[in-house]
Protein backbone atom coordinates (compact mmCIF):
# COMPACT_ATOMS: atom_id res chain seq x y z
CA UNK A 1 0.00 0.00 0.00
CA UNK A 2 1.07 3.60 -0.50
CA UNK A 3 2.07 6.13 2.16
CA UNK A 4 0.07 9.28 2.86
CA UNK A 5 1.50 12.70 2.27
CA UNK A 6 3.43 14.90 4.68
CA UNK A 7 5.18 18.59 4.04
CA UNK A 8 9.79 21.15 2.55
CA UNK A 9 12.51 20.13 0.25
CA UNK A 10 14.08 20.78 -3.13
CA UNK A 11 16.37 18.86 -5.38
CA UNK A 12 19.93 18.85 -4.07
CA UNK A 13 23.32 19.46 -5.62
CA UNK A 14 25.19 16.78 -7.57
CA UNK A 15 26.24 13.99 -5.25
CA UNK A 16 29.71 13.94 -3.73
CA UNK A 17 31.78 10.81 -3.73
CA UNK A 18 29.72 8.30 -1.76
CA UNK A 19 31.26 7.55 1.57
CA UNK A 20 33.60 10.54 1.38
CA UNK A 21 35.35 11.11 4.68
CA UNK A 22 34.82 7.52 5.76
CA UNK A 23 37.06 4.50 5.56
CA UNK A 24 35.34 2.82 2.65
CA UNK A 25 34.25 4.49 -0.56
CA UNK A 26 33.55 3.56 -4.16
CA UNK A 27 32.82 5.42 -7.40
CA UNK A 28 29.51 7.29 -7.27
CA UNK A 29 26.40 6.02 -9.02
CA UNK A 30 25.58 7.25 -12.51
CA UNK A 31 24.50 10.89 -12.45
CA UNK A 32 21.67 12.78 -14.07
CA UNK A 33 18.00 13.13 -13.16
CA UNK A 34 16.98 10.81 -16.00
CA UNK A 35 18.99 8.01 -14.41
CA UNK A 36 18.11 8.67 -10.77
CA UNK A 37 14.96 7.40 -9.08
CA UNK A 38 16.00 8.89 -5.72
CA UNK A 39 18.25 11.83 -4.89
CA UNK A 40 18.72 12.86 -1.25
CA UNK A 41 21.19 15.43 0.05
CA UNK A 42 21.99 16.12 3.69
CA UNK A 43 19.03 14.04 4.85
CA UNK A 44 18.68 14.39 8.62
CA UNK A 45 16.09 13.37 11.19
CA UNK A 46 16.19 14.24 14.87
CA UNK A 47 13.95 12.94 17.63
CA UNK A 48 14.59 15.38 20.45
CA UNK A 49 18.30 15.18 21.19
CA UNK A 50 18.70 11.91 19.26
CA UNK A 51 19.97 12.16 15.67
CA UNK A 52 18.45 9.09 13.99
CA UNK A 53 19.64 10.00 10.47
CA UNK A 54 22.71 12.20 10.12
CA UNK A 55 23.34 14.13 6.86
CA UNK A 56 22.83 11.18 4.50
CA UNK A 57 23.45 11.65 0.75
CA UNK A 58 21.92 9.08 -1.61
CA UNK A 59 21.61 8.61 -5.36
CA UNK A 60 19.62 5.57 -6.48
CA UNK A 61 19.64 4.76 -10.20
CA UNK A 62 16.53 3.46 -11.92
CA UNK A 63 15.80 -0.22 -12.54
CA UNK A 64 18.19 -1.62 -9.96
CA UNK A 65 18.13 -3.09 -6.46
CA UNK A 66 19.69 -0.63 -4.03
CA UNK A 67 20.29 -2.08 -0.58
CA UNK A 68 20.43 -0.57 2.89
CA UNK A 69 22.60 -2.70 5.17
CA UNK A 70 22.91 -1.92 8.85
CA UNK A 71 22.21 -3.09 12.39
CA UNK A 72 18.97 -2.37 14.21
CA UNK A 73 18.77 1.30 15.10
CA UNK A 74 21.09 2.40 12.29
CA UNK A 75 18.48 4.63 10.64
CA UNK A 76 17.34 2.38 7.77
CA UNK A 77 13.61 2.49 8.49
CA UNK A 78 13.64 6.19 9.35
CA UNK A 79 15.37 6.98 6.06
CA UNK A 80 12.88 4.93 4.04
CA UNK A 81 9.94 6.63 5.77
CA UNK A 82 11.34 10.06 4.90
CA UNK A 83 11.97 9.07 1.27
CA UNK A 84 8.35 8.03 0.76
CA UNK A 85 6.87 11.03 2.57
CA UNK A 86 5.67 9.30 5.73
CA UNK A 87 8.06 11.22 7.99
CA UNK A 88 9.18 14.83 7.79
CA UNK A 89 12.96 15.33 7.64
CA UNK A 90 14.56 17.71 10.11
CA UNK A 91 16.87 18.90 7.33
CA UNK A 92 17.92 18.00 3.81
CA UNK A 93 16.55 17.79 0.27
CA UNK A 94 14.72 14.81 -1.27
CA UNK A 95 13.63 14.14 -4.83
CA UNK A 96 11.89 10.86 -5.69
CA UNK A 97 10.84 10.08 -9.28
CA UNK A 98 11.14 13.80 -9.99
CA UNK A 99 8.85 14.83 -7.10
CA UNK A 100 10.01 17.05 -4.25
CA UNK A 101 9.43 15.31 -0.94
CA UNK A 102 7.64 15.94 1.34
CA UNK A 103 5.80 18.75 -0.54
CA UNK A 104 4.71 16.50 -3.41
CA UNK A 105 4.33 13.25 -1.47
CA UNK A 106 0.60 13.06 -2.31
CA UNK A 107 1.36 13.03 -6.04
CA UNK A 108 4.18 10.52 -5.56
CA UNK A 109 2.22 7.93 -3.60
CA UNK A 110 0.45 6.46 -6.64
CA UNK A 111 3.82 5.74 -8.26
CA UNK A 112 5.47 3.91 -5.36
CA UNK A 113 4.86 0.78 -3.34
CA UNK A 114 5.84 0.35 0.31
CA UNK A 115 6.21 -2.93 2.19
CA UNK A 116 6.82 -2.70 5.91
CA UNK A 117 8.82 -5.10 8.05
CA UNK A 118 5.69 -6.04 10.01
CA UNK A 119 2.83 -7.63 8.06
CA UNK A 120 0.42 -4.72 7.61
CA UNK A 121 -2.56 -6.28 5.82
CA UNK A 122 -5.71 -7.49 7.57
CA UNK A 123 -5.46 -10.83 9.39
CA UNK A 124 -9.25 -11.25 9.46
CA UNK A 125 -9.63 -10.88 5.69
CA UNK A 126 -8.86 -13.60 3.16
CA UNK A 127 -6.04 -13.29 0.66
CA UNK A 128 -8.41 -12.23 -2.12
CA UNK A 129 -10.30 -9.81 0.15
CA UNK A 130 -7.04 -8.09 1.10
CA UNK A 131 -6.04 -7.71 -2.54
CA UNK A 132 -9.53 -6.46 -3.48
CA UNK A 133 -9.25 -3.87 -0.71
CA UNK A 134 -5.85 -2.67 -1.92
CA UNK A 135 -7.16 -2.45 -5.49
CA UNK A 136 -10.05 -0.30 -4.24
CA UNK A 137 -7.62 1.98 -2.39
CA UNK A 138 -5.78 2.50 -5.67
CA UNK A 139 -9.12 3.06 -7.45
CA UNK A 140 -8.47 0.36 -10.04
CA UNK A 141 -11.45 -0.48 -12.26
CA UNK A 142 -13.07 -3.78 -11.32
CA UNK A 143 -12.08 -5.61 -14.52
CA UNK A 144 -8.54 -4.25 -14.41
CA UNK A 145 -8.25 -5.16 -10.73
CA UNK A 146 -9.50 -8.71 -11.28
CA UNK A 147 -7.00 -9.32 -14.11
CA UNK A 148 -4.13 -7.90 -12.07
CA UNK A 149 -5.04 -9.88 -8.95
CA UNK A 150 -5.30 -13.11 -10.94
CA UNK A 151 -1.90 -12.38 -12.48
CA UNK A 152 -0.28 -11.74 -9.07
CA UNK A 153 -1.87 -14.78 -7.43
CA UNK A 154 -0.31 -16.92 -10.14
CA UNK A 155 3.08 -15.15 -10.03
CA UNK A 156 3.39 -15.35 -6.24
CA UNK A 157 1.87 -18.80 -5.70
CA UNK A 158 -1.24 -17.54 -3.95
CA UNK A 159 -3.82 -19.27 -6.16
CA UNK A 160 -4.62 -22.07 -3.70
CA UNK A 161 -4.70 -19.61 -0.80
CA UNK A 162 -7.26 -17.15 -2.16
CA UNK A 163 -9.93 -17.99 0.43
CA UNK A 164 -7.57 -18.45 3.36
CA UNK A 165 -7.53 -15.86 6.14
CA UNK A 166 -4.31 -13.82 5.97
CA UNK A 167 -3.75 -14.31 9.71
CA UNK A 168 -3.41 -18.09 9.22
CA UNK A 169 -0.71 -17.87 6.53
CA UNK A 170 2.90 -18.86 7.13
CA UNK A 171 5.63 -16.22 7.23
CA UNK A 172 6.64 -16.86 3.64
CA UNK A 173 3.03 -16.80 2.43
CA UNK A 174 2.37 -13.49 4.21
CA UNK A 175 5.48 -12.11 2.60
CA UNK A 176 4.26 -13.08 -0.88
CA UNK A 177 0.84 -11.58 -0.17
CA UNK A 178 2.39 -8.32 1.08
CA UNK A 179 4.56 -8.11 -2.05
CA UNK A 180 1.55 -8.71 -4.29
CA UNK A 181 -0.31 -5.90 -2.51
CA UNK A 182 2.68 -3.55 -2.78
CA UNK A 183 3.02 -4.02 -6.57
CA UNK A 184 -0.66 -4.37 -7.44
CA UNK A 185 -0.80 -0.88 -8.99
CA UNK A 186 2.49 -1.42 -10.90
CA UNK A 187 4.64 1.13 -9.06
CA UNK A 188 7.82 2.54 -10.59
CA UNK A 189 9.57 2.44 -7.22
CA UNK A 190 9.25 -0.19 -4.51
CA UNK A 191 10.50 0.46 -0.96
CA UNK A 192 10.94 -2.63 1.20
CA UNK A 193 11.78 -2.37 4.90
CA UNK A 194 13.49 -5.60 6.01
CA UNK A 195 10.87 -7.69 4.18
CA UNK A 196 12.54 -11.07 4.84
CA UNK A 197 13.30 -10.75 8.56
CA UNK A 198 10.88 -13.49 9.65
CA UNK A 199 10.99 -16.07 6.86
CA UNK A 200 13.00 -19.19 6.09
CA UNK A 201 16.01 -19.26 3.73
CA UNK A 202 14.13 -20.83 0.81
CA UNK A 203 11.34 -18.25 1.06
CA UNK A 204 13.97 -15.50 1.12
CA UNK A 205 15.57 -16.95 -1.98
CA UNK A 206 12.23 -17.09 -3.82
CA UNK A 207 11.40 -13.56 -2.71
CA UNK A 208 14.65 -12.19 -4.16
CA UNK A 209 14.02 -13.98 -7.45
CA UNK A 210 10.70 -12.11 -7.55
CA UNK A 211 12.48 -8.80 -6.94
CA UNK A 212 14.79 -9.32 -9.91
CA UNK A 213 11.76 -10.11 -12.10
CA UNK A 214 10.40 -6.68 -11.12
CA UNK A 215 13.72 -4.99 -11.88
CA UNK A 216 13.82 -6.64 -15.30
CA UNK A 217 10.41 -5.05 -15.92
CA UNK A 218 11.81 -1.60 -15.05
CA UNK A 219 10.96 -1.25 -11.34
CA UNK A 220 13.46 0.41 -9.01
CA UNK A 221 13.78 -1.27 -5.63
CA UNK A 222 15.20 0.08 -2.39
CA UNK A 223 15.41 -2.68 0.22
CA UNK A 224 16.78 -2.68 3.75
CA UNK A 225 18.33 -5.81 5.22
CA UNK A 226 20.72 -7.09 7.85
CA UNK A 227 21.52 -10.29 5.94
CA UNK A 228 24.92 -10.33 4.25
CA UNK A 229 23.81 -12.81 1.57
CA UNK A 230 20.99 -10.46 0.56
CA UNK A 231 23.35 -7.49 0.51
CA UNK A 232 25.57 -9.40 -1.92
CA UNK A 233 22.65 -9.61 -4.35
CA UNK A 234 22.10 -5.84 -4.58
CA UNK A 235 23.35 -3.88 -7.58
CA UNK A 236 24.47 -1.15 -5.21
CA UNK A 237 24.65 -0.97 -1.44
CA UNK A 238 24.71 1.64 1.32
CA UNK A 239 25.87 0.77 4.82
CA UNK A 240 24.27 2.83 7.58
CA UNK A 241 25.50 2.97 11.15
CA UNK A 242 24.40 5.32 13.94
CA UNK A 243 22.41 7.25 11.34
CA UNK A 244 25.41 7.88 9.09
CA UNK A 245 26.19 6.59 5.61
CA UNK A 246 29.54 4.88 6.18
CA UNK A 247 29.94 3.09 2.82
CA UNK A 248 28.33 3.17 -0.60
CA UNK A 249 29.02 1.25 -3.80
CA UNK A 250 28.47 -2.07 -5.50
CA UNK A 251 29.31 -5.08 -3.32
CA UNK A 252 32.46 -5.75 -5.34
CA UNK A 253 33.54 -2.09 -5.27
CA UNK A 254 33.19 -2.02 -1.49
CA UNK A 255 35.23 -5.18 -1.09
CA UNK A 256 37.91 -3.86 -3.44
CA UNK A 257 38.07 -0.59 -1.45
CA UNK A 258 38.44 -2.30 1.92
CA UNK A 259 41.49 -0.90 3.74
CA UNK A 260 43.88 -3.28 5.47
CA UNK A 261 44.01 -7.01 4.91
CA UNK A 262 41.83 -10.02 5.64
CA UNK A 263 43.76 -13.01 6.95
CA UNK A 264 42.85 -16.61 7.66
CA UNK A 265 44.71 -18.39 10.45
CA UNK A 266 44.87 -22.17 10.61
CA UNK A 267 46.10 -23.61 13.89
CA UNK A 268 45.27 -26.22 16.52
CA UNK A 269 44.08 -23.61 19.04
CA UNK A 270 42.13 -20.81 17.32
CA UNK A 271 40.76 -19.55 20.65
CA UNK A 272 44.30 -19.14 22.01
CA UNK A 273 45.29 -17.34 18.83
CA UNK A 274 42.31 -15.01 19.20
CA UNK A 275 43.26 -14.24 22.80
CA UNK A 276 46.86 -13.50 21.78
CA UNK A 277 45.77 -11.05 19.08
CA UNK A 278 43.07 -9.35 21.14
CA UNK A 279 43.84 -5.69 21.80
CA UNK A 280 46.57 -5.37 19.16
CA UNK A 281 46.28 -1.99 17.45
CA UNK A 282 46.60 -3.50 13.97
CA UNK A 283 43.60 -5.83 14.51
CA UNK A 284 40.13 -4.50 13.64
CA UNK A 285 38.08 -7.63 14.33
CA UNK A 286 38.28 -11.41 14.59
CA UNK A 287 35.84 -14.27 14.13
CA UNK A 288 36.30 -18.02 14.44
CA UNK A 289 35.11 -19.92 11.37
CA UNK A 290 35.16 -23.61 12.26
CA UNK A 291 38.81 -24.50 12.90
CA UNK A 292 40.08 -21.23 11.42
CA UNK A 293 40.36 -17.70 12.75
CA UNK A 294 39.44 -14.88 10.37
CA UNK A 295 41.25 -11.61 11.16
CA UNK A 296 40.53 -8.18 9.73
CA UNK A 297 43.51 -5.83 10.05
CA UNK A 298 44.25 -2.14 9.56
CA UNK A 299 46.24 -0.71 6.67
CA UNK A 300 49.44 -0.05 8.62
CA UNK A 301 52.39 -2.30 7.90
CA UNK A 302 52.62 -5.92 6.83
CA UNK A 303 49.67 -7.45 8.68
CA UNK A 304 50.59 -11.02 7.74
CA UNK A 305 54.05 -10.61 9.32
CA UNK A 306 52.64 -8.82 12.36
CA UNK A 307 50.09 -11.55 13.06
CA UNK A 308 52.61 -14.34 12.49
CA UNK A 309 55.08 -12.69 14.87
CA UNK A 310 52.55 -12.35 17.69
CA UNK A 311 51.50 -15.98 17.40
CA UNK A 312 55.10 -17.21 17.24
CA UNK A 313 56.01 -15.19 20.35
CA UNK A 314 53.35 -17.01 22.40
CA UNK A 315 54.27 -20.42 21.05
CA UNK A 316 51.37 -20.95 18.66
CA UNK A 317 52.21 -22.82 15.47
CA UNK A 318 49.97 -21.42 12.76
CA UNK A 319 49.60 -20.81 9.05
CA UNK A 320 48.59 -17.25 8.21
CA UNK A 321 47.30 -16.70 4.68
CA UNK A 322 45.55 -13.80 2.91
CA UNK A 323 41.80 -14.29 2.38
CA UNK A 324 39.37 -12.73 -0.04
CA UNK A 325 37.41 -9.98 1.75
CA UNK A 326 33.66 -10.35 2.01
CA UNK A 327 30.82 -7.96 2.80
CA UNK A 328 30.95 -8.86 6.47
CA UNK A 329 34.55 -7.58 6.52
CA UNK A 330 33.38 -4.36 4.82
CA UNK A 331 30.54 -3.97 7.31
CA UNK A 332 32.79 -4.54 10.34
CA UNK A 333 35.44 -2.12 9.06
CA UNK A 334 32.90 0.61 8.29
CA UNK A 335 30.93 0.34 11.53
CA UNK A 336 34.06 -0.09 13.64
CA UNK A 337 35.21 3.35 12.53
CA UNK A 338 31.84 4.86 13.44
CA UNK A 339 32.02 3.35 16.91
CA UNK A 340 35.54 4.73 17.44
CA UNK A 341 34.44 8.20 16.33
CA UNK A 342 31.41 8.07 18.64
CA UNK A 343 33.66 7.07 21.55
CA UNK A 344 35.99 10.01 20.85
CA UNK A 345 33.09 12.46 20.61
CA UNK A 346 31.64 11.23 23.92
CA UNK A 347 34.88 12.16 25.73
CA UNK A 348 34.87 15.74 24.47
Amino acid sequence: MNPPAASSAASGPPPALAGAGNQISAPPAAEGKSDAAIIARGLTRRFGNVVAVDRVDLTVARAQVYGFLGPNGSGKSTTIRMLCGLLLPSAGDIEVLGYRIPEQAEALKRRIGYMTQKFSLYDDLTVIENLDFVAAVHELHRKQARQRIDELCTRYWLGDLRKQLAGTLSGGQKQRLALAAAVLHKPELLLLDEPTSAVDPQSRRDFWDSLFDLVDAGTTILVSTHYMDEAERCHRLAILDHGRLVADGSPQELKDALPGATLLIACAAPRRAQAALAGKDFVVAMAQIGEHLRVLTRANGDAQVQVSTVLKDVGIVATVEPAEPNLEDVFVAATNRTQREAAVESTR
